[in-house]
């Protein structure tokens, strides 16, 4: 996107800051760091982006695998929480104040967990299966305003969060 004129936004949390500026500032870009699950962390977003935005892409996520008879409700939580629910209240945000700009997209980035589940990570497949019901609900929305609202299911992904597991053959 950058490559083709785009101003690129990233955005990461504070303990990653100087990797997302690496990042940013690589490709002309410039970062927000923030938690996506404050609480003021809509607002915040929608005031960096407040001259509007063409695309925005959900790619938060985290795994915090266990099997559901041993997770911890606040695991559970902590994972919708990254994983779907800040994708809802930020999309919230920056459709409420019609920051979103004319043709303009959305891209939930949910997973292959998400659409057949896996072996250990109920609550990662269920938030990512989230992701697309989300997006199928907001899709008419979207549509009336001349906008698009997709998900994507990827594979697994090789990164620095799937490093400690086993890399599927």
């Amino acid at each position: 996107l950058a490559r083709d004129g785009a101003e690129v936004v990233g955005l990461d949390i504070p303990p990653m800051a100087a990797d997302l500026k690496a990042v940013t500032d690589a490709i002309g870009g410039r970062s927000i760091e923030l938690d996506i699950t404050a609480e003021n962390a809509p607002e915040k977003i929608a005031a960096e982006l407040s001259s509007g935005v063409d695309v925005v892409v959900h790619n938060a996520g985290v795994t915090k695998d266990r099997t559901i008879a041993k997770m911890p409700e606040e695991r559970w939580a902590q994972l919708m929480e990254i994983n779907l629910s800040s994708e809802e209240r930020i999309n919230e945000a920056l459709l409420g104040k019609k920051l979103l700009n004319a043709n303009g997209r959305i891209v939930g980035v949910s997973s292959m967990a998400g659409i057949a589940g896996n072996n250990g990570q109920t609550n990662y497949a269920a938030s990512k299966a989230g992701v697309i019901g989300m997006v199928e609900a907001m899709a008419p929305e979207l549509a009336k305003r001349k906008a698009t609202i997709n998900a994507v299911a990827p594979r697994f992904i090789g990164t620095q969060m799937t490093a400690p597991m086993p890399f599927p053959a």
